[in-house]
Parts: structure tokens; C-alpha cells; sequence
């Protein structure tokens, strides 16, 4: 069958346009292979930067935390946050008995039981560890013709219990509710279990009025009580820190490298163990 001139022209112009279809679609097929291509490793790349930002957050965190408890485990255990009205029962650390915390937020067990012994020859006693050394301050102190009396030592968790519900009553009848009379009680009179008596590692020396830091004994005690291991455990200056008032009579053992290091750079316990609110 003869194909004719005219109609060899339409077979061709259907042809070229077939090609050129056949072509375009290729192109988009191509593309769109290309663009899934790129998108895909768009994500990957994503999620690789996400992966390594993820992982320097965990390793900051993990580092900043290694570094808080470095400084948290020296002294006892890590001290979780702990209030007035819901203090952490701490557990003493026997390798760093020395610089054991306790305050308002931080308590010994009602069951602790120091072990005892009277200080140059007073009634006055604390933990053994801690009279042979307050002793050595005290023969020091009167080489000089400076007497270092002991005023008040170890206190048991009954006595302090008796002692701060006074005081919280006596704010009471002041017109403050209980609970701001707990808070307000707890800076002259440590909850039970809070004090530093109670531990039986502080004295309270010659005194507790605050005409003490005008006496001989005060200025000795401020030169020379951190060469036996003795602070001055609740500054003018920092009571906004141990929210304690103003005791220029109490002075605590820390021992000698830590009160040495806590005078040089006038920090508080709470401060110098980073256990502050």
C-alpha cells in the first residue's frame, strides 16, 4: 500500500512529538530522582548534626554533673534539695567526717550518738576526734596569755528539740504565724538534728553574745584558729548564705586544709562544699 506524500508528514510530525514527549518525561523522572536524592541527604545530614549536637549535650551535662558532685561527695553524700519543713537526712561520710554539712535543710538521724569526751577539764565535751584538737588550739591560745573557755559543746537531739520550740513559741506570741516563726527561730536556734552541736563537732567559746569579737580571744581565734582547723562558721557577712545570724562565738573543725583554704577565700561551708540555694 503506497503511503502518500501528505500523510508521510502527519507520521512524522506524530513521531517528533511522541520523541519529545517520551524525553520531557525522562527529565522530569530524572529531577524528581535528584531532588528525593538530595532531600534524603538533606535529612541524613540533619540527623547526623542533631546526633553529634545531642551528644555534646549529654557529655556537657555528664561533665558538669561529674564536676557538682566532685564537689558535693568530699564532704558526705550528695546533697539532694532539702528545705526547713522537709530537710535530707544526711549519712556522715567516715572518710570526710571533718566537713559533714548540716543546717536548716541538711540533719543527722534523731539517732546519732557522737562519742563523747569532756575538753580541758570543763563540762564541756565534744567528739573525741574533735577535743584533741580543740585542745591543742586551747594550749596554743594560753601560751599567750589568751584563754579559749569552753562555753558550750555537744548538745543532745532532746535539748536542741526543747531549745527551738521555745524560741518558735516565743515568735508566735510575737504575732508570727507558725511557720515564719519556725523560719525565724531556725537562724537563732537550729532545728534538731541541724546543729553543729548536736554533732558535737563545734564550741560555742567564752560566750554567746556578740560583744565577743571585741575580746582578745575573738582576735586570736580570727589569726590563728584555721592553723588547728577551727572557722568562725556563721559570718556578719554571710548570713543571706548559712541563714544563721551573726555568731562570732561559734567556731567549727573543718580540718586544717579546708579551713586554711575557707580563710584565704572567705567562704562559708555551704560555699566551700557548692551547696548553696
Amino acid at each position: 500500500m503506497m503511503i502518500e506524500k501528505k500523510d508521510k508528514k502527519i507520521i512524522y510530525v506524530l513521531c517528533l512529538v511522541l520523541a519529545l514527549t517520551i524525553a520531557f518525561s525522562a527529565g522530569i523522572i530524572s529531577s524528581k530522582n535528584n531532588e528525593n536524592h538530595n532531600e534524603q541527604g538533606n535529612k541524613n545530614t540533619t540527623l547526623e548534626v542533631s546526633e553529634k549536637q545531642t551528644q555534646n549535650t549529654t557529655q556537657a551535662t555528664e561533665t558538669t554533673n561529674e564536676t557538682t558532685n566532685d564537689i558535693v561527695t568530699q564532704a558526705t553524700t550528695v546533697y539532694e534539695l532539702g528545705t526547713i519543713n522537709n530537710p535530707y537526712i544526711i549519712t556522715i561520710n567516715e572518710s570526710q567526717w571533718h566537713l559533714t554539712l548540716v543546717n536548716s535543710s541538711y540533719r543527722i538521724p534523731d539517732t546519732y550518738e557522737p562519742d563523747l569526751v569532756a575538753v580541758c577539764g570543763s563540762e564541756e565535751r565534744l567528739d573525741r576526734k574533735i577535743a584533741l584538737e580543740y585542745e591543742k588550739m586551747y594550749a596554743a591560745a594560753l601560751n599567750e596569755g589568751v584563754y579559749l573557755t569552753p562555753c558550750s559543746g555537744y548538745r543532745s537531739y532532746e535539748l536542741q528539740e526543747r531549745n527551738y520550740n521555745n524560741k518558735i513559741k516565743f515568735f508566735e506570741n510575737q504575732g508570727y504565724s507558725t511557720e515564719d516563726a519556725k523560719v525565724k527561730a531556725a537562724t537563732i536556734i537550729m532545728p534538731p538534728g541541724s546543729s553543729e552541736h548536736n554533732l558535737g563537732y563545734a564550741m560555742d567559746i567564752v560566750c554567746v553574745e556578740e560583744w565577743f569579737e571585741n575580746t582578745d580571744e575573738f582576735r586570736w581565734l580570727t589569726e590563728n584558729a584555721a592553723d588547728y582547723g577551727f572557722i568562725m562558721r556563721y559570718p556578719k557577712d554571710k548570713q543571706h548564705i548559712t541563714k544563721v545570724i551573726y555568731e562570732p562565738w561559734h567556731w567549727r573543725y573543718v580540718g586544717i586544709e579546708a579551713a586554711k583554704e575557707m580563710k584565704e577565700k572567705n567562704l562559708t561551708l555551704e560555699e566551700y562544699l557548692g551547696v548553696t540555694e
